[in-house]
């Protein structure tokens, strides 16, 4: 693992030299439209970096497979264009070595966007949660077979209020509704029953998705900040007559992007 980051630093410093990223992002699914918005890009295939996560049978489609490097809203940004989810082969720490690899190259805030089902009857598709909080209703855990104490990470306030307060700044002056809420981590891939979503609204969930809470752990692990945004693309199961699908994950998503894309922009202005 040690040796796959040094060599993957190795091949990104070749690419862009003394360029350092301090902010790093993880795009969810449909939001891959933000890679648009980045200039002086530099575009690294995962293909291209040992141990990042390799998209064979499992892969997801509306998921990028590039690291992009370059400037966005007046910062150096390094962008994972697509996540791998523990769905896929069962691995929860499948992103554990790129955020390591971003750590290595300079970055210290992480900047975390998934697609999401609305368990909040306010809130509707289309638009976006700023996370405050998440359950990690799976059980599962990036950080099982760490030894040491470094592995009993302080969760408390996983998603830095302060990186909130900006975002939420943000919000108010481009006259974006943000909703703040707990994220809630299912493992997928079948989407949840009508029961499972009403007991995790009981238990004060206001989204769920299949992705984001390991990258969490990982990224509070190697102490990286981190603000996140949910767009939601549906309400989950048993709260609507649409049927849910992946394909509509994808469409609503597109839409979203637009309002995920000025946030971001407004809110790496204001680091």
């Amino acid at each position: 693992m040690t040796e796959h980051i040094a060599q993957a630093k190795q091949i990104i410093s070749a690419k862009i030299g003394d360029f350092s990223p301090d902010i790093g992002m993880i795009l969810g699914s449909g939001l891959a439209s933000l890679v648009d918005e980045v200039t002086d890009v530099t575009k690294i295939a995962y293909a291209d970096l040992p141990g990042f996560p390799s998209h064979g049978a499992g892969a997801v489609t509306g998921h990028g497979t590039n690291l992009i490097i370059g400037m966005l809203g007046g910062q150096k940004v390094a962008i994972l264009e697509g996540r791998k989810h523990y769905y896929e082969d069962g691995n929860p720490s499948a992103m554990r070595l790129p955020l390591e690899v971003l750590k290595a190259i300079g970055v210290s805030k992480m900047v975390v966007t998934n697609s999401a089902g609305s368990m909040d009857e306010k809130i509707k598709p289309a638009n976006i949660m700023l996370i405050n909080d998440h359950i990690n209703y799976s059980g599962l855990n990036p950080l099982i077979g760490q030894t040491g104490d470094s592995r009993f990470v302080d969760m408390s306030d996983a998603y830095d209020p302060k990186l909130r307060k900006i975002m939420q700044q943000v919000a108010k002056e481009n006259d974006i509704p943000l909703s703040q809420g707990v994220y809630v981590w299912y493992s997928g891939p079948s989407f949840e029953t009508p029961a499972e979503i009403r007991a995790l609204r009981i238990l004060g969930g206001d989204a769920v998705g299949m992705s984001t809470v390991p990258e969490v752990i990982l990224c509070r692990y190697l102490g990286l900040d981190v603000v996140g945004l949910s767009c939601l693309t549906n309400m989950a199961a048993g709260m609507s007559d649409t049927k849910l699908s992946h394909n509509q994950t994808k469409q609503v998503a597109a839409i979203g992007a637009k309002k995920i894309i000025t946030l971001l922009t407004g809110f790496l202005q204001k680091l």
